[in-house]
């Protein structure tokens, strides 16, 4: 017990230094009270020390199998739980990659057209397709809620010159935390297939609407579009799925059974929510 409790303020300090290192520590003060605490015993029985060597080698010996063997088992656990962790990151990393934003040849397009006619708006869209490759390029983590709102304003800002009033756009976003976090690119991929699927098929376009809560436990939002042909399901789109089957992945990297994706395709609307923790616990797989 006085040895644990020596050894946590430490742990800090042991992490700065490699493993062998930190072990070998780690089992000389294991060791150290255990002779410590021998003599002291022994002292307060006999009013002596080192009377009993017998005694003392025996607890030393017995004190170094036990320390041992917990040392090695804490050290495979680390090792396992360090694995899992790089597993997870290469998971996430390699379905956040897969994220092929569609609007980028249309954008390029559009930006092509605008350069002449308007360059103001077309520098515009520049530095917002800029924001979003920057995004896409960053290494996969937890963002503020509030930045990935703004990252998907952008987005919706440049489909709005390539639709123009065909595209109606309605934030409404409430009760979120400043602290709130999500999964970096896990809107945008949905606002983008909301365009895609949406908007893009219908002659005079439609809104769209996104809805964000949070309960004080659970963030939730939904992003909801019109349906062309409703006798057409919104999931029967390719890009659609892959996309939704991508973000699903995601979320049960991140927070397991504790987040939830669903869609539901009215007559004339299509919805996707999406629910999770506010309080980001990292999942072991």
């Amino acid at each position: 017990m006085c040895s644990a409790a020596c050894l946590c303020p430490l742990r800090g300090w042991l992490r700065r230094h490699n493993s062998i290192f930190a072990g070998t520590v780690c089992y000389a003060i294991v060791l150290g009270f255990t002779v410590f605490f021998s003599l002291v015993g022994e002292w307060f029985q006999t009013g002596e020390i080192f009377k009993n060597l017998n005694q003392l080698l025996s607890n030393i010996c017995i004190a170094a199998v036990f320390a041992g063997v917990a040392l090695r088992y804490f050290y495979i656990q680390q090792q396992l739980s360090n694995q899992q962790q790089a597993e997870l990151m290469a998971r996430i990393q390699s379905l956040q990659s897969r994220i092929r934003p569609h609007f980028l040849f249309n954008s390029m397009n559009a930006i092509a057209s605008l350069i002449t006619i308007d360059p103001a708006v077309a520098e515009k869209m520049i530095v917002n397709l800029a924001h979003l490759f920057r995004a896409s390029l960053d290494q996969p983590g937890l963002v503020l809620f509030s930045h990935e709102v703004q990252l998907c304003e952008k987005f919706v800002e440049m489909e709005k010159l390539r639709f123009g009033k065909r595209l109606e756009m309605d934030w409404q976003v409430k009760d979120i935390p400043d602290h709130a976090t999500i999964p970096s690119l896990l809107i945008q991929p949905l606002l983008e297939n909301a365009i895609y699927h949406g908007i893009q098929p219908i002659l005079e376009g439609g809104k769209i609407e996104f809805n964000a809560s949070c309960n004080g436990k659970y963030i939730q939002f939904e992003i909801s579009n019109p349906v062309g042909d409703p006798n057409v399901s919104h999931s029967d789109y390719k890009g659609n799925g892959i996309a939704l089957e991508n973000i699903k992945h995601r979320l049960n990297a991140y927070y397991g059974t504790q987040a939830l994706l669903k869609t539901e395709q009215e007559e004339d609307t299509f919805k996707v929510s999406v629910r999770y923790p506010l309080v980001h616990n990292p999942v072991r797989h």
